[in-house]
């Protein structure tokens, strides 16, 4: 009878289902365990970050012998773009190490033991994550690009400070349907352009693009609404693409948004690199851009869609971290260590490679900038089923 009882009595403190709801002691414990190392990992990256920001800039700041406040404004500002670096890397490697002392220690195998399985095990470190994918999105959308942008023109006056206003100097531009040539002496985004050169192309009936007219003028202005309004302005048209007419003199000359539709902002972030452009101006200019040339759409789309997808590295950093650390509990942490290690050097080189044959046509945009992300994201999520079944 003794023995039927204490049978019974164990009974009672087996669980009979998985538990989800909230466990405040156990989820409080494994938030102070994973943020330990996530605080020690992300200080020493973004350190190790600096140190070769300095060694690779500052020898410009010295010799040009720029104040303390230009050189530490151009390293302050150098940090977002590190720190979207450092958050993936820093979780999946402090999410495996805290599974990894976990399992060291068999608390994870205690755990399991009384109804909790390991996705929710790990329930606090997954809040971390997307919280950290959030934060990671608007570091890409918000501060980097324009960090980026101002920690270049900082280091460049720094030795040229004649530098920006020769970027604006004989700037080239060509319409993305390949029928209007810019060339602007000097350019001014939010003025008058000076000394200004447009020429207008148009195909024949075998696809050749000829040259139609060209026009050269002392300045030029855009009248929102309704277009460029040229000044001093001598037109030149063409015959059969290549015989010049006689040249037409006119004090002022508009040219309608139907016939010339660039903005100086639209010009501006087109001659911009891809990378210096956030997600919604990349959206904004593809967009609006008639007759965009597919080559040059399949490098702004693979910069979109990588640039949506690269903060979910961060989740994806906990999908991968917890199950093959929890794999390996009986190996030790330097084991998990090095699959992690393993695992970051596949998904860049992977994202990479994408990334590249996106840019060149060769891969559909899609695939190119968000492919290897998702496809690591389904395989995270299916190790984490797995090992918690």
């Amino acid at each position: 009878m003794s023995e039927k009882v204490s049978q019974n009595e164990v009974a009672k403190h087996v669980p009979t289902k998985r538990r989800w709801g909230f466990l405040p002691i156990i989820d409080f414990y494994v938030f102070r365990e994973f943020m330990i190392p996530l605080t020690v990992l992300f200080l020493a990256f973004l350190i190790l970050f600096l140190i070769g920001d300095m060694i690779n800039d500052l020898s410009d700041f010295l010799d040009a012998k720029s104040p303390f406040p230009v050189i530490a404004r151009y390293f302050l500002l150098k940090f977002p773009g590190n720190i979207r670096f450092i958050m993936p890397i820093s979780l999946l490697l402090s999410c495996m190490y805290t599974m990894a002392h976990f399992g060291k220690n068999r608390e994870v195998t205690a755990m399991r033991a009384s109804g909790i399985s390991l996705m929710r095990c790990g329930g606090a470190i997954y809040i971390v994550a997307l919280i950290v994918t959030g934060l990671n999105f608007w570091f890409n959308e918000k501060l980097v690009p324009s960090f980026e942008k101002e920690a270049l023109i900082i280091q460049k006056r720094a030795v040229n400070p004649e530098w920006v206003e020769e970027q604006h100097r004989m700037l080239q531009y060509r319409s993305s349907d390949q029928t209007r040539t810019w060339l602007f002496k000097n350019f001014d985004i939010n003025g008058v352009q000076q000394d200004v050169i447009l020429k207008k192309y148009i195909e024949d009936e075998t696809g050749e693009r000829k040259l139609s007219w060209d026009l050269k003028a002392k300045d030029a202005s855009f009248i929102p609404s309704k277009g460029w309004e040229f000044r001093d302005v001598i037109l030149t048209p063409y015959s059969k693409g290549f015989m010049p007419g006689n040249p037409e003199h006119y004090e002022k000359l508009l040219k309608e948004i139907d016939e010339v539709p660039e903005t100086p902002a639209h010009i501006m972030k087109s001659v911009s690199p891809p990378e210096d452009l956030s997600s919604f101006e990349i959206m904004t200019l593809v967009s609006t851009t008639k007759n965009m040339h597919p080559s040059l759409k399949s490098v702004y789309w693979t910069v979109f869609f990588s640039r949506i997808v690269f903060p979910w590295s961060c989740l994806l950093a906990v999908l991968l971290g917890i199950p093959f650390a929890a794999k390996n509990e009986r190996g030790g942490i330097f084991l998990s260590i090095v699959m992690a290690v393993g695992v970051i050097v596949v998904y860049q080189l992977v994202s990479n490679f994408c990334i590249v044959l996106g840019k060149q046509g060769i891969l559909p945009p899609f695939i190119a900038g968000a492919g290897p992300t998702l496809v690591f994201l389904v395989y995270g999520w299916y190790a984490v089923i797995h090992k918690n079944s």
